[in-house]
């Protein structure tokens, strides 16, 4: 794979090209470098105002802005039992991102948060219903009647 031109060039290609020595073309000529290059780094430079080469950063890019992923931290420090349906909808209605399941998913994998139930609190008080209707406390599992 093809090297990217250094930063050096870039800067005396462009300082050339402030100057009004030569034309883009006839300066990608003098410079050994293609009119297609010149022109690209050129344009990026009014763009972005910098001649040096901006760093490529691949994979996708998060709809989720920084104010958005501040928000899904609060809201789930403040209320960790949330769903991921319920965060989906806090989303689109407070912060105006529309993100899919698998997305939020990610989302709190990247932020370092978890949506799970802490095993050390205490249980619900509220009794399951059985066949009959009343739960039956004189009933006595197979696992405690097992000796040791």
């Amino acid at each position: 794979m093809a090297k990217a031109y250094g930063d050096d060039l870039r800067r005396k290609f462009l300082l050339a090209y402030d100057r009004g020595e030569d034309t883009l073309e006839e300066l990608a000529d003098r410079f050994l470098v293609s009119v297609g290059w010149a022109k690209k780094i050129s344009a990026q430079r009014n763009r972005t105002g910098q001649a040096e080469r901006v760093a490529h950063q691949p994979g996708r890019k998060w709809r989720a802005g920084a104010e958005a992923q501040r928000q899904v931290v609060d809201w789930v420090a403040s209320k960790p039992d949330l769903t991921l349906v319920q965060l989906q909808t806090k989303l689109h209605s407070e912060a105006g991102v529309s993100l899919s399941l698998g997305r939020i998913w990610h989302l709190l994998k990247k932020l370092g948060l978890r949506l799970k139930k802490s095993h050390s609190t205490r249980s619900s008080g509220t009794q399951r219903p059985t066949l009959s209707g009343v739960k039956n406390s004189s009933r006595v599992s197979n696992r405690s009647r097992r000796k040791a």
